[in-house]
């Protein structure tokens, strides 16, 4: 059971899958919803501190290096274009943008992005590490309900 946790955990960490990939992988093994949830959500805020303050620094510092360069570049467009999206969207509702653009599960969205889109857009880091959490809170909540259904409908099948 440990070790179920502990991937829940490690699959929410990961950029891109984060918690849309853990939740439905806790359903499936039928893991206890509240531990996996909390689970979870602490392993996709874990790494969401060190993106908002060493990330920009990182990526800006590896862009031109021979190796590493293109993926570099490749992230800092990625949160340059999030930031903007969102910059141009929400305007003075950039808070509420961000919880929503972390929240809503989408490829491409989430905690790695929306940090790094608020770190690039010099965002408040107190206000960002909430909103973004309420965001990972959502997105949760959306993929629980989503693998509950599906899955509950593939054990009402069999």
């Amino acid at each position: 059971m440990i070790k179920k946790y502990l991937i829940v955990f490690l699959i929410s960490m990961v950029p891109l899958i984060e918690i849309r990939g853990a939740m439905p992988y806790a359903v499936a093994f039928g893991l206890p919803i509240v531990p996996s949830c909390i689970v979870a959500v602490l392993g996709n805020m874990l790494p969401v501190p060190f993106i908002f303050l060493f990330a920009r620094r990182i990526l800006e510092w590896g862009k031109d290096k021979k190796f590493i360069g293109g993926f570099f570049r490749w992230c800092l467009e990625k949160g340059e274009k999030g930031g903007r999206k969102l910059e141009e969207k929400a305007g003075r509702g950039l808070y509420w943008a961000l919880l929503l653009f972390v929240g809503i599960p989408l490829p491409g969205t989430g905690a790695w992005t929306g940090t790094l889109a608020a770190s690039i857009l010099n965002m408040d880091f107190k206000k960002s590490v909430v909103f973004v959490m309420l965001g990972v809170l959502l997105a949760g909540a959306i993929m629980l309900a989503g693998s509950l259904g599906v899955f509950g409908a593939i054990r009402l099948i069999k």
